[in-house]
């Protein structure tokens, strides 16, 4: 591909030199009453009348080629070629693979109390017998 923009690069340069050379060289239409007053136009190199035919066709061809030219370039460069990324190679896991997430455990929420024993101790926060309410409490 790269000989092909290297081909319409210089048919494109060599086609403008070409048309602008050609614009140059022909005559406006001015020039042609001092044709029709005798002044020597059948002694130039192309004839008496064939210079203005030729200028003009080889200019149109030119013309031609350089707009051909240039929409072969605006076509080569508007060419989107597509790099691989960088996870280009990788797959996506199956829907079945896929694990259930675990709901968070809530950061504020008070730790759990353990189940109380039978066989626990008495707590001293009992109220005492009727007997005993002078005395003091004494654990066990």
């Amino acid at each position: 591909m790269e000989w092909f923009l290297t081909l319409l690069t210089v048919l494109q340069i060599v086609s403008a030199l070409s048309v602008i050379g050609l614009v140059l060289l022909q005559q406006g239409k001015g020039a042609d009453m001092g044709a029709a007053f005798g002044s020597g136009a059948s002694g130039s190199v192309f004839g008496a009348s064939g210079s203005a035919n030729f200028l003009s066709h080889a200019t149109a061809i030119f013309a031609t080629v350089f707009f051909l030219s240039t929409l072969g370039l605006t076509w080569v460069g508007n060419k989107k070629t597509t790099v691989p990324g960088v996870l280009s190679g990788s797959t996506l896991p199956a829907t079945g693979d896929v694990p259930v997430p675990v709901a968070p455990v809530a950061p504020n929420a008070p730790p759990a109390s353990p189940a109380k024993n039978a066989a626990a101790p008495a707590s001293a926060t009992e109220p005492a017998a009727a007997k005993d309410v002078g005395k003091p409490v004494v654990p066990k």
